[in-house]
């Protein structure tokens, strides 16, 4: 997998977690679907649901405070924690305390901070591929596909995967952390295994539409006709569209982005993903997204967001309910 040309390709890849505000909002109005996967799962027609999904739990106290009071006064309907990470026992432990809510695993590949680090849940021995000089994880996607197997990769997922059953909670859903396992077509196929063995919902986009497909691959994605039929024939429910709540200058224009980008949306199932954590010390010495991180934490109780969701008639929905209502279609 050390193909110069494959680093070349996936460096491009970690564009998807920055992704334009306004290139996102032109390219999804551009994207008409019929039978979309919100159809499918008899939400009505012509709406747009969206699972308002909470990254990076576990991941400090700060993110911890924030999702977990999110989730309590039910302005988002998601989140997902990182195994790898100091605080997600914590994390376990309030999804035990919380078994209504709908709470996955943020399967980790990476240790992207300069100086607040993690290593593999596996040995490190064990999976020499992940594992950077400084015995950590490596900092970013490209790194990762050019040192590490895909059996390496399948290895690691399944040990956080079964980390937390270990610790007493089978997570509702999983997805990727940076987006690593969508960065190779190999590990796109060891994570729908592991997803379809579980039978835990990965957040996989539907890729029958050449628009989402082109959409996608502008973002940095290495989509080919491989991963287009790994797709095809994953066999849990999937997604219309998937994207990140946009960066802004100030918290007013964070909410007037935020609004942008729902209004751009096509009717189907949509995964809005951030990062909320409560303002500190530590977060600042953490990451210089602090101030992004502490805005996702306010903006989804400010009334003015609320209102808009009203008027805009958004369906909100979550992994529980779409797996509920994946099991009593017909197959």
């Amino acid at each position: 997998m050390k193909n110069p040309v494959k680093f070349i390709i996936v460096s491009t890849f970690i564009i998807l977690i920055s992704i334009s505000c306004s290139n996102e909002q032109k390219e999804n109005t551009e994207i008409q679907k019929a039978g979309n996967w919100a159809e499918k799962l008899g939400f009505p027609k012509g709406k747009k649901v969206v699972i308002l999904h909470a990254d990076d739990v576990g991941m400090c106290e700060e993110a911890n405070i924030a999702t977990f009071q999110q989730l309590e006064t039910n302005v988002i309907q998601s989140a997902a924690g990182m195994p790898p990470c100091p605080k997600f026992e914590e994390f376990i432990d309030w999804a035990k305390a919380h078994p209504d809510e709908d709470l996955g695993l943020h399967l980790t590949l990476t240790s992207e901070w300069k100086t607040y680090r993690w290593h593999s849940v596996t040995d490190t021995t064990e999976v020499p591929g992940l594992i950077d000089p400084e015995g950590k994880m490596w900092r970013d996607v490209p790194n990762v596909v050019t040192h590490a197997s895909a059996e390496e990769v399948e290895k690691e997922v399944r040990a956080q995967i079964e980390k937390s059953i270990s610790l007493g909670y089978r997570p509702d859903h999983i997805d990727t952390h940076m987006g690593t396992l969508f960065a190779h077509p190999a590990y796109v196929k060891a994570f729908f295994k592991v997803a379809e063995e579980y039978k835990i919902p990965a957040n996989v986009i539907d890729l029958s539409d050449s628009l989402v497909v082109a959409k996608f691959k502008a973002a940095g994605y290495p989509i080919n006709d491989e991963v287009i039929s790994l797709v095809a024939n994953y066999s849990l429910p999937k997604i219309d569209n998937f994207t990140s709540a946009p960066n802004a200058k100030t918290y007013d224009e964070k909410i007037q982005g935020f609004k942008d980008l729902i209004k751009s949306l096509q009717p189907g199932i949509t995964e809005i993903i951030f990062h909320p954590s409560v303002e500190s010390e530590n977060l600042k010495n953490i990451t210089n997204s602090w101030q992004q991180r502490v805005w996702e934490a306010k903006m989804f109780s400010d009334p003015d967001l609320i209102s808009f969701f009203e008027q805009e008639e958004i369906i909100f929905t979550n992994w529980k309910e779409i797996m509920e209502r994946f099991n009593k279609v017909p197959k």
